[in-house]
């Protein structure tokens, strides 16, 4: 049955739901709600929550709980996230599963508190050091939050990864209607038998991220870049909305995709064939399915993005090999402003999009 919930409130209770038992954090805004509805919703379900002293202690945390084997999860906001990079690749390069929630405000630096989509490429390119990619979900409802997170930690742990949800300020604060996948069972799930955790069979299992010797480094990251490999096959989503004869695309994500059909309808009822191709995963990216729009009847595709210029190199990469050679454009809003679908329609209508097409 839905209920009305805060989408921060809505992402704690998915991760419940979805066995998570361990969660440690560091408030910042706009996500101060999660660890504020974990501090007293976990002791309900015998579950674990920790206020770190940092980031830095919090996503090592993680890092230690999910090595164990237990469902564990982060959340923070871009600051926050940025501090728990290093971590973030201890885990991508020792194959334990976790959960990080990035509720993005404006940038670079502390920036505001109003919402933003300037992570993209922290989320996207991998944050931290080495060769590791993340899973990536951008939500774009409540309901789509509450369901990305619980699915999140199940392909964490079929891929052994850390899995990001990447919202935004006005997602993580906004109340709408949505329905909490089912409970599950903790005690229900598959075994880890990679976990640390003492002996088994006379074998220590130990979690780490160090290989002394270069042709092991090389093989154990070239395991990795497969492991990426089979989710740019399998994993990606995205969504079509009136794109069929669509001759202008608009490509969103996140909230500013909600935003951006509005402004379709609105293009639509003047006679303009505007529609809208959201990414679902920003990594793997689905840039198979935008080259079929690039080769059909859009001649041109404006990305629309809280962030100067980070999403349109995706789309263009997605458009590079088309034979039409589609032009690509970009409206952007930052600092915490966020644009109206009345903008992006006079954007598209008034021509000044013409000046800024990058071939």
């Amino acid at each position: 049955m839905k209920k009305l919930w805060k989408g921060n409130e809505a992402v704690a209770e998915a991760a419940i739901a979805a066995g998570c038992r361990c969660f440690f954090g560091y408030p910042i805004t706009p996500q101060n709600e999660i660890p504020e509805y974990m501090s007293w919703r976990l002791k309900e379900v015998g579950g674990h929550f920790v206020q770190a002293e940092s980031e830095v202690s919090a996503i090592n945390m993680v890092y230690g709980a999910a090595g164990a084997g237990a469902r564990a999860m982060t959340s923070s906001s871009s600051p926050g996230v940025s501090l728990k990079q290093e971590g973030i690749s201890y885990i991508a390069g020792a194959e334990v599963p976790c959960v990080v929630m990035n509720m993005m405000r404006a940038g670079p630096g502390l920036g505001g508190i109003q919402p933003g989509q300037s992570d993209y490429f922290q989320a996207t390119k991998g944050g931290g050091h080495g060769d590791y990619r993340l899973l990536v979900y951008a939500p774009a409802s409540v309901q789509e939050a509450a369901d990305l997170t619980y699915k999140a930690f199940f392909r964490a742990d079929y891929y052994r990864n850390p899995v990001m949800i990447l919202g935004d300020g006005m997602l993580g604060q906004m109340m709408e209607p949505a329905e909490i996948p089912a409970a599950i069972d903790p005690a229900a799930l598959p075994a880890k038998p990679w976990a640390a955790g003492g002996r088994n069979g006379g074998v220590q299992r130990v979690i780490n991220s160090i290989f002394m010797n270069p042709d092991t480094l090389e093989e154990h990251n070239r395991e990795l870049t497969r492991k990426y490999e089979d989710m740019a096959k399998n994993e990606v989503l995205f969504e079509h909305y009136r794109t069929q004869d669509a001759q202008v695309v608009l490509v969103a994500y996140g909230i500013v995709a909600r935003i951006c059909k509005a402004a379709v309808d609105a293009l639509r009822a003047e006679g303009i064939k505007a529609g809208l191709f959201r990414p679902i995963t920003l990594f793997p990216f689905a840039y198979g399915e935008l080259a079929k729009l690039g080769n059909g009847a859009a001649q041109k595709f404006v990305s629309v993005e809280l962030s100067c210029g980070q999403l349109i190199e995706d789309v263009k990469l997605g458009l590079y090999d088309c034979e039409k050679r589609p032009q690509v454009g970009i409206f952007a809003r930052v600092g915490g402003n966020v644009m109206k679908p009345e903008d992006v329609v006079a954007y598209v209508k008034e021509g000044r999009l013409s000046a800024s097409w990058i071939k």
